[in-house]
């Protein structure tokens, strides 16, 4: 007797898998079955989980970082030298934002603006700025947005919208530069840059080598630690978490090979 009358004898349909009693075959069959579907699914899972990750590493990274770069690239493109990336005030210019928070017009205007002395008093020792190092401001631009926009966007949708914030930027007076960006979930974002004519790598220079003090939220240039959208992304967790899912994956294609081979 043929295997397809054994099937529709046994009322079975072959979609279903090789269901009629012919031993164990049977029943390998039809696992085997179940284990290439499964297995397919799992792997165009696996490559949906490994373009995520790489899309989210694609945009890790500083944007105030970004900022810098695009400052610079607008002054050299005017013959202009390229300002120093300065840690120190990069951390300050986060720490205005981060005072400023909440204050965010409806045309995206700061309406905060803290005395001179913060800078010495408040953002310096916040930041671990060496006291001794502090040199001259001069000059800043500040801008909010109800959204987080890119760096090229805030650049020129929320920081130089006319004139007199390009001519700041364009200053032959300017030697350093830091920005700091941050935002709230529920709230705007923040943006800030400031300007100083000191010395490279002598003015506003942060304590502990360099290291100065942690900040828990928000990006400023000159950091290492990679941050989006105005807020620090830990990268560990995130390299973590991708490992662990393909791990599973791994152990559940290892498990399902050993029990059908059994």
């Amino acid at each position: 007797m043929g295997l397809e009358n054994l099937v529709s004898l046994n009322g079975r349909d072959l979609g279903q898998g090789v269901r009629v009693k012919m031993g164990a075959m049977i029943v390998v069959v039809k696992k085997t079955k179940q284990y290439f579907c499964c297995c397919e699914w799992k792997w165009i899972a696996l490559c949906q989980l490994l373009l995520a990750n790489a899309v989210c590493a694609s945009h890790l990274g500083n944007p105030a970082n970004d900022l810098v770069d695009i400052i610079n690239k607008n002054r050299t493109a005017q013959k202009l030298p390229e300002l120093n990336d300065s840690p120190g005030l990069g951390c300050m210019a986060l720490q205005y934002v981060e005072l400023c928070k909440g204050n965010c017009t409806s045309n995206g205007f700061v309406n905060c603006k803290p005395p001179e002395d913060d800078f010495t008093e408040v953002f310096g020792p916040n930041c671990g700025v060496e006291l001794p190092t502090f040199g001259t401001i001069t000059g800043h631009i500040v801008g909010c947005q109800s959204k987080y926009l890119e760096a090229s966007l805030a650049f020129s949708h929320v920081l130089v919208k006319d004139s007199k914030a390009l001519s700041l930027i364009r200053n032959k007076s300017h030697t350093e530069v830091g920005v700091g960006l941050v935002g709230a979930r529920k709230g705007s974002f923040f943006w800030c840059i400031l300007f100083s004519d000191g010395q490279t790598n002598s003015t506003f220079v942060l304590e502990d080598n360099g290291e100065g003090i942690k900040q828990k939220s928000g990006c400023f240039s000159g950091s290492t630690f990679p941050c989006s959208s105005g807020q620090r992304i830990p990268v560990f967790l995130n390299n973590s978490m991708t490992l662990v899912l393909l791990n599973i994956f791994l152990l559940q294609h290892l498990y399902q090979t050993w029990f059908v081979m059994t």
